[in-house]
């Protein structure tokens, strides 16, 4: 049983829900990056998770995309990234996931990949740029080494290719609320809770809803759907517009935040 499958046993057992706020590496440093998650634990986050820095990222909007570029700008590599891991994920209390393109993975090699994340805390990876038809290897490693690979499905995913996605994937399924590419909405799809509620019926993993999710009405529309939420956009906007602030007031700002989110999943 990895982490993860141990968290939402736990959650599952307690009625409860995971909300899982998404940080992007080294925005602006990974000094920073390091304490807010601290602080998002310490405030409540059931598990986090972090995006590795790429050039190309295939589903994020502007605003992650964004933090990419400023990340990648101080030239963070993975291998500063997994060292700062391996010193804040002992003391963390919660599990953390990678969000990582498989052209980082494959880079450093499949296996070594997922032993040097494991070594330093990683509890899985969600790698939106893998396509079913070749995430065989990957996921056969990961299901071995008890290392999650969180797949995705999205709403224009056939309900054939969704329930195949299921069946490869361990830990939680990424449910895309909306299709097109992460950011804050106002609004979100009518058709959304049906959706998500059909692929719960369909397998045992845990279904977590991300892209769009932002607003206390977005947590209490979704949190009775879901097993967990996932909110990056506004978490990755509100790092960059207060940079220029001292670091505790950041931490303070953004750690209100996701209490009023987390007040909001009753």
């Amino acid at each position: 049983m990895s982490a993860i499958d141990a968290l939402f046993c736990k959650l599952r057992s307690q009625g409860r829900k995971a909300l899982m706020p998404f940080v992007t590496a080294g925005d602006p440093d990974l000094g920073f990056t390091a304490q807010l998650l601290r602080r998002l634990v310490e405030c409540g986050a059931a598990l986090c998770e972090l995006g590795v820095p790429y050039s190309d990222p295939i589903a994020d909007g502007p605003v992650i995309q964004a933090s990419y570029t400023r990340a990648l700008g101080r030239k963070i590599k993975l291998a500063d990234i997994l060292a700062m891991l391996g010193r804040l994920t002992p003391g963390l209390g919660a599990p953390l996931v990678t969000m990582v393109s498989y052209a980082i993975i494959y880079r450093q090699g499949l296996e070594q990949y997922v032993r040097r994340a494991k070594a330093a805390g990683v509890a899985g990876a969600i790698v939106p740029d893998l396509p079913l038809e070749e995430s065989g290897p990957l996921a056969e490693l990961c299901r071995r080494e008890d290392f999650s690979l969180v797949q995705l499905v999205t709403p224009t995913t056939p309900r054939d290719r969704a329930l195949a996605i299921a069946e490869r994937a361990s830990g939680f399924i990424y449910y895309v609320s909306v299709a097109g590419i992460t950011g804050e909405r106002k609004e979100l799809p009518p058709e959304l809770i049906d959706n998500v509620a059909w692929l719960r019926r369909q397998t045992p993993l845990p279904v977590c809803i991300g892209f769009g999710i932002s607003r206390p009405e977005h947590v209490r529309m979704l949190a009775p759907a879901a097993d967990g939420l996932i909110v990056g956009s506004a978490i990755v906007r509100r790092v960059a517009a207060l940079a220029s602030r001292p670091g505790a007031a950041v931490l303070d700002q953004i750690g209100d935040y996701l209490g009023e989110l987390l007040a909001a999943m009753g």
